[in-house]
């Protein structure tokens, strides 16, 4: 008997929940991502519970129980429930009627064989009571043990079922997936098989999805299975992931985390995903600060540390180079330095395009001599 524990499960904020769902009979059970992560020693952030009760039932037992319901999903079986904070998302068993790549019409179902089967990976299918013990209805244990991602049944039809699903095979590869196990085979021939379909997701959930792989500690390898796919050059036309495995090298050695736009920019940018102005801003602003002529402690006075450091480890990736030593010395010291001449130290001797020029030229020598020279200094050449 294989069961999992931990601090969401026992929190008594969660069993209360639980507890007033099985109140008068419903059938109840922990599913998907917090089972998963569970198993894996994952941590777990959200507690989705399945249930065979309808929504408007979940509502009032909620009601019952003092319990704060929220019908975030009402329509497709899906209702909130707020104790101690924490959300709990109640979702009622349900089967597929019909399916377009995108969306799915669905039925309640009071069978978890149903449930189980419309979901899209095997480790997903895993359920688990109050108790903590595991059921698995599908089989899909084995493979979340050995960390093998695969789609439930028939990959193709799962994939047809919606689209997206192609994507989050890599980014589940990339998280969850044993990297010297190989990928599944009749996952990445269905997925080769329907690139077509990706033309039917909106931009909006395929730059959510690409955010989601590029925070996965190394997505180097499944991004590059992408490109060997066909899918990478589907969804960012013209992106190259040479430098993707060097820039996850250099972040390692320097103790920096993942950053999904850093990456993004490896590839070469995210022109084609629909990402908010500023994630959008910040790759452009990190591929031209990587690929331009500024030195390490000028991107640190231009950029701040952050992003100076960023773009020092991008810019050593794209030319398969280690990071030199004292750059990120140098952008740090960069990012401290207050430049001494104000536009009025320069007034009104010089007005307009004239007193540009000269801040223009007084920054550049500073910045060249290491940030050292005063105000007297500038101001007396």
């Amino acid at each position: 008997m294989t069961t999992v524990q931990g601090k969401w499960l026992s929190n008594p904020h969660t069993q209360a929940v639980f507890s007033a769902l099985i109140a008068e009979g419903a059938q109840a059970l922990f599913v998907g991502g917090c089972v998963r992560n569970a198993l894996m020693g994952v941590a777990v952030s959200d507690v989705d519970i399945a249930t065979d009760a309808h929504p408007e039932t979940v509502m009032e037992l909620a009601k019952t129980a003092g319990i704060k319901a929220i019908p975030t999903g009402i329509d497709h079986g899906t209702v909130t429930l707020v104790s101690g904070g924490i959300p709990h998302e109640i979702t009622t068993f349900r089967r597929d009627v019909a399916t377009d790549g995108r969306r799915a019409v669905v039925a309640y179902s009071d069978n978890i064989q149903q449930d189980a089967a419309r979901r899209d990976f095997t480790m997903n299918a895993l359920y688990a009571g109050i108790d903590g013990v595991v059921v698995d209805p599908l089989g899909g244990l084995p493979d979340l043990l050995a960390r093998r991602v695969r789609f439930i049944g028939s990959a193709t039809d799962r994939i047809q079922e919606d689209y997206l699903r192609s994507l989050r095979f890599f980014r589940f590869q990339a998280w969850y997936g044993d990297p010297n196990a190989g990928f599944d085979p009749d996952s990445l021939a269905a997925i080769a098989d329907n690139l077509d379909g990706l033309e039917q997701l909106s931009a909006e959930r395929v730059g959510s999805e690409m955010v989601k792989l590029m925070t996965a500690p190394d997505p180097s390898q499944a991004v590059a299975v992408m490109r060997q796919t066909g899918v990478l050059a589907r969804i960012l036309p013209g992106a190259d992931d040479r430098a993707l495995g060097p820039l996850v090298h250099l972040e390692t050695l320097n103790c920096t985390a993942p950053d999904a736009m850093r990456r993004l920019a490896a590839l070469g940018g995210a022109d084609g995903l629909r990402l908010s102005r500023v994630q959008l801003a910040r790759v452009d602003r990190l591929r031209d600060a990587a690929t331009g002529m500024m030195g390490a402690g000028e991107l640190g006075f231009r950029l701040k540390f952050d992003e100076a450091r960023d773009a020092l480890l991008l810019r050593a990736a794209l030319l398969e180079q280690s990071l030199e030593p004292g750059v990120l010395q140098s952008a740090q010291t960069g990012s401290k330095a207050d430049f001494p001449i104000k536009a009025r130290d320069l007034m009104p001797a010089l007005q307009g395009p004239a007193l540009g020029k000269k801040l223009n030229d007084l920054t550049q020598k500073w910045i060249k001599s290491n940030f050292t020279l005063t105000r007297d200094d500038l101001l007396g050449e």
